[in-house]
């Protein structure tokens, strides 16, 4: 199982050129395994680039989530108490940005790497990635 940085999911839909071959032979094992998920957060997350003319869709942003909730290998995990806990206190220093902190505090308490580009998470010890 592997958890997907908002930006990845995005890329590996529409863009899979921009992933590296390394993150792509992991989405395309998880895919097999039934075994990618997703935090709910990065649904507000491209919801709120949408709404801000930053991400623009070849659909609407609402059928464009339902498309991937309707595949059956990919598991939505909600934030519940546990995890939003978790983004606040999350050890050492780890940046402000509320999406990247639920992104892994999620991959935290779950036990599992995040696929991501983003050289913060990266560079964020506790927590496993894949690029």
């Amino acid at each position: 199982m592997i958890v997907l940085d908002t930006h990845v999911w995005i890329w590996w839909l529409s863009n899979k050129e921009k992933l590296s071959d390394h993150a792509l032979q992991h989405i395309e094992q998880a895919v097999v395994e039934s075994s990618l998920v997703l935090s709910s957060i990065s649904t507000w997350e491209i919801a709120m680039l949408v709404e801000k003319n930053r991400l623009d869709l070849s659909i609407n942003v609402r059928d464009w989530i339902r498309k991937t909730e309707g595949l059956s290998f990919v598991q939505f995990v909600p934030m519940d108490n546990t995890i939003l806990l978790r983004s606040v206190e999350l050890p050492g220093k780890f940046h402000a940005d509320p999406a990247d902190r639920m992104i892994v505090a999620t991959a935290l308490t779950m036990g599992l790497p995040i696929v991501t580009k983003n050289k913060k998470i990266q560079s964020y010890s506790p927590v496993e990635t894949i690029w």
